[in-house]
């Protein structure tokens, strides 16, 4: 697996797909290797539903099925940030007090598997969540369950690259353009110098698939590498990196036995490899339907 760039063609036409095929296999000599298949899901709290419990706002949870892994995302717009809670503890003098962590962030990004094991949770334990269905704008939501799919290939091009490219389909088979992928296989690693976290190896290849068509409206979707630590947060990791850290300021700085860690290379949490490269483009995918209201 490599680093990867996503892209949201919005106004595809009904032959995007057809046109992209034929542009990646005469143009870049590239083979079909398989289908792209990813099914998302909404759902919604009903907590304000509970007698006397009084919610400000109710929470959102969307789920992408990739294979086969589930990562859902839960968001609670009562909750902070993180980045909240970090500015009060800088603002404020706590006489080295530890600032209390809060039960939940504002996002918070899981990875669950097999398929279908959160809806069975959801079930089993009368969970107050309802699915939402996604329709075409317009239409009326009702409560079916029924999810959106991309759907479309994966391309290869040469040794080095590998593209997905499919429609957005609701639910009733309504069409909401295109996304795109691009997945450069030697680099495992790409840490973009840029505030947006964009890359101009992976938008130029993205460019190039793309056919040239007047007016076509394509964006790039992308994350910053400090966003990413933010959806990364890991409550029991934070713990333990605290409790290492007042350890390590306890022990005696002028014992010649204790070496420090500061020349060590660690591995960094979220990095494209195995399931986090799978993660990464699961939440720029629900974040980009969400941002245009398909979600």
């Amino acid at each position: 697996m490599g680093f990867t760039g996503l892209a949201r063609w919005i106004n595809a036409p009904s032959t995007g797909l057809e046109l992209i095929r034929e542009n990646i296999m005469r143009n870049h000599h590239g083979q079909q290797r398989g289908r792209w298949f990813l099914s998302v899901k909404s759902y919604r709290s009903t907590l304000g539903s509970i007698p006397g419990l009084q919610v400000h706002s109710e929470r959102s949870m969307c789920t992408l099925t990739m294979n086969e892994n589930v990562f859902v995302l839960l968001e609670d717009p009562a909750a902070p940030t993180r980045a909240d809670i970090v500015t009060v503890q800088n603002s404020q003098n706590t006489g080295g007090q530890v600032f209390p962590v809060p039960p939940h962030y504002r996002t918070t990004f899981l990875t669950l598997r097999p398929p279908g094991a959160l809806e069975q949770v959801l079930h089993q334990l009368r969970a107050r969540w309802i699915p939402v269905r996604q329709t075409a704008p317009g239409a009326q939501r009702s409560q079916g369950g029924q999810q959106l799919s991309v759907e479309g290939f994966v391309f290869a091009i040469g040794n080095d690259w590998l593209v997905r490219v499919g429609n957005v389909v609701l639910a009733g088979g309504a069409v909401k353009g295109m996304l795109l992928e691009a997945e450069y296989l030697p680099l495992p690693v790409l840490h973009s110098q840029t505030a947006d976290g964009t890359s101009e190896l992976l938008s130029n290849l993205l460019t190039s698939v793309l056919p040239n068509i007047r007016e076509a409206k394509t964006v790039a979707v992308t994350i910053s590498d400090s966003q990413w630590e933010e959806v990364l947060w890991d409550r029991e990791e934070e713990e333990r990196q605290l409790s290492q850290d007042k350890t390590e300021s306890e022990e005696d700085p002028d014992d010649i036995y204790v070496f420090g860690n500061d020349g060590l290379v660690s591995e960094k949490k979220g990095d494209w490899i195995g399931v986090d490269r799978d993660r990464r483009s699961a939440f720029l995918i629900i974040g980009a339907l969400k941002s245009e209201g398909i979600l």
